[in-house]
């Protein structure tokens, strides 16, 4: 079941994570491309190697298929064309990774702008397999803006290609009696299914 964040802007969906997070994740060397492909449509994103050790992580999940057959389940709405679409793995054991760093916006210098992937989770430290993208610019999700001393989230990359599908999935059905608390009336309804999740090549 998704826990529900304790931070003020409340965006993670509180996943369950294992006691200690993952060793030292080899960074990425270069910028790498994903194709998730979705019940709604594609969506083509770029890991940022300004964030090594999230960006790697995301790209450990790809690679060893783990977001294959998993979801996009939220789509939080915060206002006319802005708001926040959350997928991955939902807490599923056989899916999950030990947690990893936290790699706040004001180490990597990224920002919750529109299209931005950034990862949810419950404390600093405890992310790992569930990410969302952001749809607006969002600058309360970044390190030290809604409160001094709020870590925010960890951006690691962005939406190349197909924002269109991502409004498209913030504007879809929801359940109004699904989910707990704030997030009652946010989680999808019918689920966007990611079909698969893979590395590609940029043309040219």
């Amino acid at each position: 079941m998704i826990r529900r964040s304790l931070l003020a802007l409340c965006l993670a969906a509180a996943l369950s994570a294992p006691a200690f997070a993952q060793d030292a994740t080899p960074a990425p060397v270069a910028a790498v491309r994903v194709l998730l492909e979705t019940s709604a449509g594609n969506i083509l994103v770029e890991t940022d190697p300004r964030a090594p050790i999230t960006a790697a992580n995301f790209l450990r999940y790809v690679d060893e298929g783990r977001f294959n057959g998993t979801d996009f389940y939220r789509g939080m709405e915060l206002g006319a064309g802005t708001g926040v679409v959350q997928g991955g793995t939902a807490n599923a054991p056989d899916r999950i990774l030990p947690p990893i760093a936290h790699e706040p916006t004001s180490q990597t210098g990224l920002r919750h702008v529109d299209g931005a992937l950034s990862m949810a989770r419950f404390d600093p430290g405890t992310a790992d397999g569930d990410f969302f993208i952001i749809v607006g610019n969002l600058p309360g999700f970044d390190a030290g803006r809604s409160a001094p001393g709020d870590p925010g989230f960890a951006v690691f990359g962005r939406v190349v290609d197909g924002m269109d599908v991502v409004r498209a999935i913030l504007a879809a059905p929801k359940s109004p009696t699904e989910g707990e608390g704030f997030m009652r009336g946010q989680m999808l309804d019918p689920r966007v299914r990611i079909v698969s999740a893979r590395r590609v090549v940029p043309a040219g």
